[in-house]
């Protein structure tokens, strides 16, 4: 693996929006991924242990859906990063915009699409040892 790389564990709470004027810690994402030196998302090395890269979306009162951080050809930027709940199915898969562009750094912003097409923004709320 890319000794310059190390696995976190990055928690997004949701940012505001017209549903969540405050935002809401009860609304996000907890999910594992290799971060670089410059705190991005390592491809080389997510391939190499990609099993390892899970993500959790947490959303209020809602059971918790559980899956894997999944990188597919193709994009803006000849990548795109996303959550694949199910690796059966296309449908339940939620797309980050531009998430390998983005450093996962305290207080970033980042957007994810959802399975059903709505484009929200999350807070890095916090980086941990993953």
């Amino acid at each position: 693996m890319n000794t310059t790389s190390h696995f976190r564990k990055i928690t997004l709470h949701l940012a505001r929006d017209k549903e969540f004027p405050e935002g809401s810690a009860r609304h996000g994402y907890e999910f594992i991924a290799p971060l670089n030196a410059n705190s991005k998302i390592d491809a080389a090395a997510w391939k190499e242990q990609r099993a390892r890269c899970s993500v959790r979306r947490f959303w209020g009162d809602d059971a918790p859906m559980r899956g894997q951080l999944a990188h597919h050809a193709g994009g803006n930027s000849g990548a795109t990063w996303g959550f694949d709940y199910d690796i059966d199915s296309d449908n339940d898969e939620e797309a980050g915009i531009r998430f390998g562009d983005h450093a996962f750094t305290l207080g970033e912003y980042v957007s994810i699409r959802d399975a059903n097409g709505v484009i929200r923004t999350f807070r890095v709320a916090s980086v941990t040892p993953g």
